[in-house]
């Protein structure tokens, strides 16, 4: 069985082999994705779309996007979806007093 010493020796020069397989290997992958780059003529643009397409699809997506207020606080100007926790200081009153419109 191996000592404690030893194992932990055998850790650190793996730890160090990893480090430098995949500095190696990051390396070769740049490179692929530089040739490609250059081959098909490609812009930054075209490898990464804006993030507002990301945007755009996340919020399509059903059940998802941003939700209009219920709910105003007319002392703060605070809004509540209705969703989540109910805010202090709409808890214990009747929500019909502080609907929207």
């Amino acid at each position: 069985m191996s000592s404690l010493a030893t194992l932990i020796a055998q850790r650190e020069a793996l730890d160090k082999q990893i480090a430098e397989t995949r500095k190696q290997e990051i390396s070769d992958a740049v490179k692929q994705v530089k040739a490609l780059v250059t081959e098909y003529g490609l812009s930054a643009s075209d490898v990464f779309p804006s993030s507002n397409g990301a945007k755009a699809m996340k919020a399509a997506s059903p059940g998802r996007g941003k939700v209009a207020p219920k709910y105003r606080d007319p002392a703060t100007g605070n809004t509540w979806t209705g969703r989540g926790r109910t805010p202090l200081w709409l808890a214990g009153h009747d929500k019909s007093k502080f609907l929207i419109g």
